[in-house]
């Protein structure tokens, strides 16, 4: 059909975003929220409507350019990975105070079972503690209708609003039924200054309407269309399952079966808790499923008291870790699950490892060989592809925690007497999180060396824009590190002696020393030659 397009959920958000109207997306690349961007990117009517669409340095940046964007009327788009909303925390809890004037959505894509990420963690929190709307679709269809009730919501309320997905469905594909885009809002900015300028006289004024919005958006969850009851059975229900985004899948692929199964469907929060406390005085006992960590299941607990019996990741009946599956849910909905094929026996595990011809492999060799004359070098490694190199066959690293903490835990080491304290930190990264901490260790006279491994692309989500492409030695030097002190090196393995060499000089210097070892990521190299060969055609 004309009007039906197979999505993956991430698409789907896109498309929807650009036919609500759209103006502008902010976001960091992390997987699995990566495609909504790229969509955006390549979408003709986001080109022919002129929507921005430029990835930004970090997410916090991310977050407060879509709120200027969203201060001058226009709806404005950020996306991110669960990891991504720590960073922008700051602008994102603040927005809730400021308000909004254009629509403005947040998507974080959250990660259970860890696939690509550092930990699981939900994003469903940040926004009950800013205290805003949240929505969850429970599949691509939904996803894309949602944009469009988002920027209204968000319009209504003067609230940003925040739409949490999952892996299973930013990165599943479905039939989703399009509609025609409408306008993007003019240009309007709100001229109240009180609402934007927040001095604590203001904040308090403007934390004072926050409060007072919570009924109104307690009233709208109540009534969403996203929150409704299905009665799988008639009569009182056996049990009764609250399904959360898209848990609510999992449920149903189960439920229909004779088993005396209720089920009420949650897609928009605050938790409609008149609805759940009607819904469980018909049902004998109450089964929470939800993807990611106890968030509603700990409301539920508190809102209905000791006297229901409540089931969910809490009690057992569902595991406390890691993704949902069909098959967890239908075994705690009493369904028997049969094994139709037993877990090979043979199969070999294959880790992730660094490609062929990768820079970061010679980078990871020159360090250690460098470091094996040195009996108490630590090397602090970052988020990127070169954190593989903890790995067979370099087991090069001794860390990796989040965004930009090589440099800082190096220092950190450095001060605690360690020598030598090397930091190991992407292109990409340095840019995202690196600078303030070698701006730190530049104050401070730190003795460490910062290893920035540029490969010349955001490698690990696929090959977008760096931000600091041909900026780096700059970067350095405006934030103070000695010129003499700013290596660049071509990590090739003809290239080793001069490499190791360099690297040892710079560990000897009693100070902050920065060497770039420079080489195009192989993948995107690649990419490149494919479309020249075809362009020659």
């Amino acid at each position: 059909m004309e009007n039906t397009k197979l999505l993956l959920g991430d698409e789907a958000i896109a498309l929807g975003a650009i036919h609500a109207g759209l103006s502008g997306v902010y976001a960091y690349p992390g997987t699995p929220s990566t495609e909504i961007t790229e969509f955006i990117q390549g979408n003709a009517l986001a080109a022919e409507r002129g929507i921005h669409c430029r990835w930004s340095t970090n997410e916090k940046t991310a977050m407060e350019a879509a709120l200027g964007m969203s201060y001058m009327g226009k709806r404005a788009l950020v996306c991110m990975k669960h990891v991504g909303m720590n960073v922008a925390a700051d602008a994102f809890v603040n927005s809730a105070m400021t308000g909004t004037n254009g629509g403005l959505v947040i998507v974080a894509a959250d990660d259970p079972s860890m696939h690509s990420s550092q930990n699981e963690q939900d994003s469903r929190f940040y926004g009950k503690f800013a205290m805003i709307p949240i929505l969850e679709p429970s599949s691509q269809q939904e996803a894309y209708d949602m944009m469009q009730y988002a920027y209204d919501l968000s319009e209504n309320m003067k609230l940003p609003v925040l739409m949490r997905i999952v892996t299973r469905l930013a990165h599943s594909r479905a039939d989703v039924e399009v509609r025609n885009a409408i306008a993007q809002n003019t240009l309007n900015p709100d001229n109240e200054r009180t609402h934007w300028v927040l001095l604590p006289g203001n904040a308090r004024r403007q934390y004072a309407g926050l409060v007072a919005k919570q009924p109104d958006l307690s009233a709208s969850s109540e009534n969403s269309i996203y929150n409704k009851t299905i009665a799988v059975n008639e009569g009182k229900a056996r049990i009764g399952v609250i399904s959360c985004g898209i848990a609510y899948n999992y449920v149903m692929e189960n439920a229909p079966m004779d088993l005396g199964v209720s089920v009420l469907k949650i897609s928009q929060y605050p938790i409609p808790s008149n609805s759940i406390k009607s819904f469980a005085t018909k049902c004998d006992s109450i089964l929470v499923a939800e993807d990611g960590q106890p968030f509603v299941e700990e409301q539920v607990k508190s809102l209905l008291g000791a006297e229901y019996n409540l089931k969910g990741r809490l009690t057992g009946d569902l595991p406390r870790m890691g993704e949902l599956t069909p098959d967890c849910v239908g075994t705690a909905l009493g369904v028997t699950i049969e094994q139709t094929f037993e877990n090979p026996q043979n199969v070999m595990p294959r880790p992730p490892a660094l490609c062929q011809g990768c820079g970061h492999r010679d980078v990871y060799d020159a360090l250690n060989k460098v470091a094996a004359d040195y009996s108490d070098a630590r090397i602090f490694g970052d988020i990127g592809c070169y954190t593989l190199g903890a790995l067979p066959p370099f087991r090069a690293i001794d860390s990796c925690v989040d965004m930009g903490a090589s440099i800082t835990m190096a220092k950190g080491a450095a001060d605690a007497g360690v020598h030598p304290a090397i930091a190991v930190i992407g292109d990409s990264t340095f840019t995202h999180s690196g600078m303030t901490g070698l701006l730190d260790a530049v104050n401070d006279k730190s003795n460490i060396t910062v290893v920035i491994s540029d490969n010349l692309t955001t490698a690990m989500t696929g090959g977008q824009d760096s931000a600091g492409t041909n900026k780096f030695e700059a970067i350095c030097l405006g934030l103070g590190v000695e010129p003499e002190h700013v290596r660049v090196v071509v990590p090739l393995p003809k290239n080793m002696e001069e490499i190791t060499r360099i690297i040892r000089e710079e560990i000897e210097y009693q100070g902050v020393s920065v060497i770039i070892p420079r080489r195009e990521c192989i993948q995107t190299l690649n990419r490149k030659l494919r479309q020249q060969k075809v362009q020659k055609q």
